[in-house]
């Protein structure tokens, strides 16, 4: 009937399986038309290509003649690439949901003919184990109710079909406001650990959206509690072993409440949100561990994300030579042969013991003593680090997923511009750039649509919202670093793409694909976070902005109304709408800072350098020799230098402060401990 035709596709995913003896196929109508002609149910794999247990599943079932075998015969098999198609994903996971099950990957859907979904699971083993049957099993189950009980597949797919449309349409409107924020952080330190940070039990996630919400929190109420435990959660995730010590960078979660044991997989997204978290806090902590955990990171990017072509990788595997974590861990004797003498100094530092931390290894982490050592004791650790570096790169690294994926760029592209202007570093604005003008030369097509995903050459995937929505943000840092107008444009035509082909009229709010979207049962909209920030809370921030920059006012209503649309859900539901209430807080309080000079005059580089010497999330910054191209609306529109010189003026709301020429005046003025004495 078939074979495996994945060895046609792009995506390093589905390449990982092009060899299998299953006959894989690439989601596309001509696997559903072979499901109706030979009336077989579809079994659907959603992984991807650093995940550990997908990797699992398919070397205990996928890679084995009998399983496939099993498969082959009963099912037409669909293998798709999550990050490459997050909109299939998304459909089929809120599937999974509905059924009570708790979700992951790899995702196993059951679906009809028609890509209706009527039953499934997560990873399943080969054997019965962990409480679950065997794979085989399952498969021989799901065929046989399927052509025995026709009822009951069709119950199932109905009413998860409905299950879905309704999720689609629901409205919870309602409005916001700061004492709701407040009692939302208060209730989030409630279920923090004090201890170790994070939430309370384990696995432990670095939710960024959240640790901001409590950091937006202390701001407004300087409450001493709320900063202890954030700290703490970021000091343990910068010490833990969920950072990688010796390369930089973080892992995607902890599996353990004390941050030491990650899934060793590194995503693009999670440091993106990290480095960001770090500038955004560092400014008024003037943490030394925070400042070098973003230049580690951001050494880490640029040494193993960039791609040839100028834009970031998607990620790094989990796995090495069949092992998770083979490529990170240490044995103390390996240690002790590499550094030598150094060998004990270090191993105290690092938690090397004979017999390690975990499953007989060293995971390197400094959980025992936070605190940085002294100056001369940090700069021999940072000596010997090297030197366990340039040992490590001699190992069979994990492997790269090369595909370029538009909303995690934009992510990254944010994030290092934020940083390039706290830590005063070129270096990082210009990797930014650079990987911006690869997505807007070569990512998007003829009609100004963005594509989702590039890879070998060539751009695949479907058009969602984060796509849109991470790029605009992005575009608007540039903008803001820079004042180049074409960046200010990009945002704007992308924002217009939006509103015209995502918007629902009915509910509010943008739905997760454009309106002429094929290949998919259902329209997904919701305003959850999940590992990343949600795309309508983006969009509020990015319209909010929109409106502040160019006055438009219909820009400032939608974003508005976007935040109304989720308000009600937001308000049962805070921790997994954090995003949503972080925009809430821009849209509400934005605070500009208008510098009237050239960006060349080092009297202006003094002003800004003040301005980013302060943490004020909320803030925008422009750099205008004149304020005759401010909206007419704006309250710095006709305000001009003062005694000749480059003048600062903070804008809230209708009104704006007094000029300022003083950096350290500027500095106190928006430093929100003096602001608030």
């Amino acid at each position: 009937m078939s074979r495996n035709l994945l060895g046609q596709e792009t995506s390093p995913y589905l390449l990982q399986h092009k060899d299998n003896p299953v006959h894989w196929r690439a989601w596309g109508p001509d696997a559903f038309q072979t499901a109706r002609k030979y009336g077989k149910p579809v079994l659907l794999s959603i992984g991807y290509a650093a995940c550990h247990w997908c990797h699992v599943m398919a070397h205990e079932s996928f890679e084995d003649p009998e399983t496939a075998e099993l498969m082959n015969e009963l099912f037409v098999n669909i293998k798709v690439d999550r990050e490459e198609r997050p909109d299939i994903d998304a459909i089929y996971m809120h599937s999974l949901a509905l059924l009570g099950q708790p979700g992951g990957w790899p995702l196993t859907m059951f679906l009809t003919s028609d890509g209706e979904p009527f039953w499934g699971g997560t990873y399943f083993p080969k054997e019965p184990a962990y409480g679950r049957p065997s794979f085989r099993d399952i498969l021989r189950e799901v065929h046989r109710v399927f052509q025995s009980e026709p009822a009951k597949i069709a119950n199932n797919r109905d009413a998860i079909k409905q299950a879905l449309q309704q999720m689609s349409e629901s409205q919870t409107a309602g409005l916001l406001s700061f004492d709701m924020l407040d009692q939302a952080v208060r209730g989030l330190v409630r279920q923090m650990d004090s201890i170790n940070g994070g939430l309370k039990g384990a696995p432990k996630f670095p939710q960024a959206a959240i640790y901001e919400m409590l950091w937006r929190g202390y701001l407004r109420s300087q409450d001493e509690t709320q900063l202890k435990i954030l700290t703490t959660t970021l000091d343990h995730i910068c010490q833990g072993g969920i950072f990688d010590h010796l390369g930089g960078g973080l892992s995607r979660y902890s599996t353990d409440e004390i941050w030491l044991a990650p899934h060793f997989e590194k995503m693009l997204y999670d440091n993106a949100q990290f480095i960001e978290l770090l500038s955004m806090v560092w400014p008024a902590t003037h943490s030394t561990l925070y400042a070098w955990r973003v230049m580690e990171t951001a050494a880490f990017v640029q040494r193993e994300m960039v791609t040839p072509e100028g834009a970031f990788a998607a990620s790094l595997d989990a796995d090495s030579e069949g092992e998770e974590g083979r490529y990170y861990v240490w044995s103390e004797t390996e240690i002790d042969e590499i550094l030598g003498m150094d060998a004990k100094f270090f191993k105290q530092h690092y938690d090397v013991t004979p017999a390690g931390n975990w499953e007989g290894n060293t995971i390197l982490n400094r959980l025992n003593t936070i605190g940085l050592a002294s100056d001369a004791d940090e700069r021999l650790l940072a000596l010997l680090r090297a030197k366990l570096l340039r040992a490590r790169d001699d190992r069979i690294p994990p492997a790269r997923d090369d595909k370029v994926l538009s909303d995690w760029n934009g992510m990254m592209i944010a994030a290092l511009a934020s940083a390039a202007a706290v830590f005063d570093r070129p270096s990082w604005f210009e990797m930014a750039a650079r990987a911006f003008d690869f997505i807007t030369r070569s990512m998007t097509t003829p009609d100004g649509r963005l594509a989702h995903c590039w890879c070998a050459g060539k751009i695949s995937g479907s058009e969602v919202l984060d796509d849109y929505a991470q790029m605009s943000r992005a575009a608007l840092a540039l903008y803001e670093l820079t004042g180049h107008t074409p960046y200010l444009d990009w945002a704007i035509r992308w924002v217009g793409h939006v509103n015209e082909r995502f918007w629902d009229s009915e509910n509010g709010g943008y739905f997760y694909t454009p309106s002429d979207a094929k290949d998919l049962i259902t329209r997904t909209r919701q305003g959850h976070d999940n590992a990343t920030p949600n795309g309508n809370a983006v969009m509020a921030n990015v319209l909010a902005r929109i409106g502040y920059l160019t006055g438009d006012g219909q820009a400032r209503l939608r974003s508005i109304a976007l935040v109304e649309a989720f308000a009600g859900e937001a308000r049962k539901n805070f921790l997994a709408m954090a995003s949503l209430l972080n925009s809430f807080e821009f849209q509400e309080r934005c605070v500009q800072i208008i510098i009237l000079g050239s960006r060349a005059d080092k009297h202006t580089q003094r002003l800004l350098q003040a301005v980013y010497s302060q943490s004020v999330p909320d803030r925008m910054v422009l750099v205008l020799e004149s304020t005759a191209g401010l909206p007419k609306t704006h309250p710095a529109r006709n305000k001009t230098q003062r005694d000749g010189r480059s003048t600062a003026y903070i804008c809230r709301g209708a009104t704006c402060s007094l000029p300022l020429t003083d950096p350290g005046m500027l500095a106190d003025a928006i430093d929100f401990r003096k602001a608030s004495a």
